[in-house]
């Protein structure tokens, strides 16, 4: 164990993907770790399956040394002002796995508490399995408020929960919040997968069999984000074939065009000005339920039943 996190207790607020993850890297690099959730959530159970010690948010607050707010972005807010503020210990280091709560102001912590974040680069089940390999993510820094001390504490939790010192990226808790959003929203996993379904609609509605129409749209973009990963933009295409590169540099424009852009400035100001993360906040039971009911309806039965059929 790091000397910097020698006798400091830590308590993990939130058992999702993400903090599970933190959890069990930090408790495998010889951290005392203990889960605090809202008496009444689900995964209570899961982080009792996996040993911890499991207490309400509001007991592990006034336990611990140092918070990881894992908890889903909507709700930080909310259980930090009902759960978590009424029970802080003075100097009470806060870490953060996304810049959301503080830039956009849902958390505004005392000024005696250092603000640090550790934004890793890969979700949950990645962050965990590279950790396992004594391989390491990269993630974004910052420090929203701290001492002298601050750094070489947040170097220390990076590297227990699995992330080296050489790669982690200085940022700010204003440019990882906006830049998160942006991401997932206009291409990792919004336009992305718009992208893919409409690709993936033509070639069916064109009378493409649905497993053909998958394995030429969906099923070697890993491929191709591993040869841009590796070697850029242009490498890749100095890796594909003639006809792949020659109907790229005709087509491809004509697909995702001028208006493509124009749209990602809207949503870019969207989320800037806070208008996206207002509506974050605001969201309740219900509105998680039509939520599951509209992601539903982003693809369909058919590519669904190909994509399964074709795991590797």
């Amino acid at each position: 164990m790091k000397k910097e996190l020698k006798n400091k207790k830590i308590a993990v607020l939130g058992y999702g993907s993400q903090g599970r993850a933190v959890a069990l890297n930090l408790r495998d690099s010889g951290s005392d770790v203990l889960i605090g959730l809202p008496s009444k959530s689900k995964s209570r159970k899961f982080a009792k399956q996996d040993n911890f010690a499991v207490t309400t948010t509001q007991k592990a607050v006034k336990i611990a040394d140092i918070l990881v707010f894992a908890l889903p972005d909507h709700l930080q807010g909310r259980i930090y002002k009902a759960e978590i503020e009424p029970n802080l210990k003075p100097q009470t280091t806060f870490v953060f796995l996304h810049g959301f709560a503080i830039h956009f102001g849902f958390i505004l912590p005392p000024d005696d508490c250092d603000i640090l974040m550790i934004a890793p680069h890969a979700p949950g089940i990645a962050l965990r399995e590279k950790y396992l390999s004594d391989k390491s993510v990269s993630a974004f820094k910052a420090i929203e408020n701290g001492n002298k001390n601050s750094e070489t504490l947040l170097i220390a939790l990076a590297d227990a929960i699995g992330i080296q010192k050489n790669r982690l990226v200085e940022n700010s808790f204003k440019n990882e919040a906006i830049g998160d959003l942006f991401g997932e929203q206009a291409v990792l996993c919004g336009g992305l997968t718009e992208l893919i379904m409409n690709g993936y609609n033509v070639l069916t509605e064109n009378g493409l069999p649905s497993d053909n129409a998958y394995l030429e749209i969906c099923y070697q973009l890993d491929l191709i984000i591993k040869l841009i990963k590796e070697h850029g933009i242009i490498g890749m295409y100095e890796r594909i074939s003639v006809a792949a590169r020659y109907g790229s540099a005709l087509n491809g424009k004509k697909i995702i065009d001028s208006s493509v852009k124009n749209n990602m400035q809207k949503v870019y100001d969207e989320i800037a000005s806070g208008k996206f993360a207002n509506k974050l906040n605001k969201l309740d039971a219900t509105d998680l339920e039509k939520l599951s009911y509209s992601i539903k309806k982003m693809s369909s039965d058919s590519f669904e039943k190909s994509a399964k059929k074709f795991l590797k």
